[in-house]
């Protein structure tokens, strides 16, 4: 594995909550009306320090939808989804 290059975002922020890495900038934010079965979640325009998991088809309340699981890259943990496009 080579070297981590972490980004560090400047103003109001969205961070890993294990090791607080900087995922998010608050107005790259495109929409707060999502629910996952966590609870609430949001829907980003842009995020940074994350890595990418596999491509699957999962159910969702809106129907199914290929989405890949995203991953903080401080500390690996789950910090939510992304659709994909075919």
């Amino acid at each position: 594995m080579g070297r981590l290059f972490v980004v560090n975002l400047e103003g109001k922020i969205y961070s890993c909550k294990h090791c607080h890495t900087h995922l998010a900038l608050y107005d790259d934010i495109y929409s707060k009306t999502f629910h996952c079965r966590h609870g609430k979640a949001y829907l980003f325009n842009k995020v940074v320090n994350v890595s990418i998991g596999e491509m699957e088809d999962r159910q969702m309340m809106t129907g199914l939808h290929t989405v890949a699981d995203i991953f903080c890259v401080g500390c690996g943990s789950i910090v939510g989804w992304q659709y994909v496009r075919l």
